[in-house]
């Protein structure tokens, strides 16, 4: 899709039933000659402010916005704009230049592919799309970041590149297929990565409790007898658990990673990349060596980081981790 069927989507999208009862309520200029998307703020209050755009809860936003019927309020914001405030908080302002610029040109073609005429908005604010918090979470290399890639989106063959990026992978990055079960995508198949071993999570160890592990999957165990000990199941190509095993007094049951992570606690665990489980000093615990943080799909922000600081330019960076896509002017 090109931005002018965007731009014309957007436009249509805004007209929908219940933004125009909104409009009817509360009817800031809607019309903008750049590209614009719309924000899901959530419940609160708006207002304008008299320099320009408007607070919500009381932090500054650009752009306009309106009152959904059901009290939601919807941002309507130029897509340069939105990235301005997306891209330092996405990625550390301090971080390289070309590493900020990878980010920049990912974040505005997730925008660009992602955002559906079918909702009264494009995009939430939040780690379900991207995070955006208005003008107080800009800062002048994010800026820089977003002007020095001005329209440059990724694209694979005639359509826009699916965007995916986390913030480790541990040392190899995630096949989208192998983490979502989905067909296969060539450009996101997973790559082996030795350039973010700055990172905090790069190796990680956690001490969990069996008896927390025991209350997540109760109903899964029922019948089994007490968990007495985890152990790691079948893995894929890049070393990310697919299943994890709960061996317990009369047998076991094997649970999915993505079941283990997500009940035991997605911070407690930071990504399936667990390379070792086993009983810990403490009696009752076991403790889980890994590495990652995140699903590992696509950039690696620290990976990013790490090219960045060896010289690597942007294009050098989405070629690495996105092989076969092409940075083009949209």
């Amino acid at each position: 899709m090109r931005r002018s069927a965007f731009i014309t989507r957007v436009a249509a999208a805004a007209l929908s039933p219940a933004i125009a009862r909104a409009q009817d309520e509360f009817s800031p200029e809607m019309s903008t000659n750049v590209e614009s998307l719309r924000v899901l703020l959530g419940r609160g209050t708006a207002r304008p402010r008299p320099e320009g755009g408007f607070t919500f809860n009381g932090r500054p936003y650009r752009g306009t916005f309106i009152v959904s019927s059901d009290g939601s309020v919807v941002s309507t914001v130029p897509l340069e704009q939105y990235l301005y405030s997306v891209v330092p908080r996405e990625m550390p302002p301090s971080w390289p230049a070309a590493a900020l610029q990878a980010q920049a040109i990912c974040a505005r073609t997730y925008v660009l592919q992602r955002s559906s005429p079918r909702r009264s908005y494009d995009l939430v604010p939040s780690e379900a799309d991207q995070v955006y918090g208005g003008i107080l979470s800009e800062s002048p290399a994010g800026r820089a970041a977003v002007d020095g890639t001005a329209r440059q989106v990724l694209r694979f063959g005639d359509a826009f590149a699916q965007i995916e990026y986390s913030s480790c992978c541990g040392g190899h990055t995630e096949a989208s297929s192998d983490a979502w079960g989905s067909a296969p995508i060539s450009y996101l198949n997973g790559v082996v990565c030795p350039y973010c071993t700055a990172s905090p999570y790069y190796r990680w160890q956690r001490n969990v409790a069996l008896a927390s592990i025991a209350a997540a999957f109760s109903s899964e165990i029922a019948g089994y007898g007490s968990l007495r000990e985890v152990h790691p199941g079948a893995a894929d190509p890049s070393g990310r658990l697919r299943t994890v095993e709960l061996r317990c007094d009369r047998g076991s049951a094997f649970v999915k990673g993505t079941q283990f992570r997500m009940r035991v606690g997605p911070r407690v665990i930071p990504s399936l990349l667990m390379t070792k489980i086993e009983p810990a000093e403490a009696p009752g615990n076991i403790r889980i060596e890994g590495g990652g943080l995140g699903h590992g799909v696509g950039l690696c922000q620290w990976g990013a980081r790490g090219m960045a600081l060896g010289g690597a330019s942007s294009s050098n960076i989405l070629d690495f981790y996105l092989p076969g896509t092409t940075i083009a002017n949209d």
